[in-house]
């Protein structure tokens, strides 16, 4: 039991003294990139999905 609580101590410890967390203006940066970026690979996707669709529709159209 000493292990476990001396484990969450450390951890406890190691959160609040020696990790730098971001700020609120970093977050919201990074935020933006995250949703910029999805928003094109998303874009990217369907594009790809919508020209795939098309091609096959036209192989089975001519062997129909």
């Amino acid at each position: 039991m000493e292990k476990i609580r001396a484990y969450i101590q450390d951890s406890y410890n190691e959160l609040m003294n020696k990790v730098s967390w971001p700020t609120w203006n970093e977050l919201q940066s990074s935020a933006m990139v995250v949703l910029v970026a999805t928003l094109i690979f998303g874009c990217v996707i369907f594009l790809i999905d919508v020209l795939f669709s098309g091609s096959l529709n036209v192989i089975y159209n001519l062997f129909a």
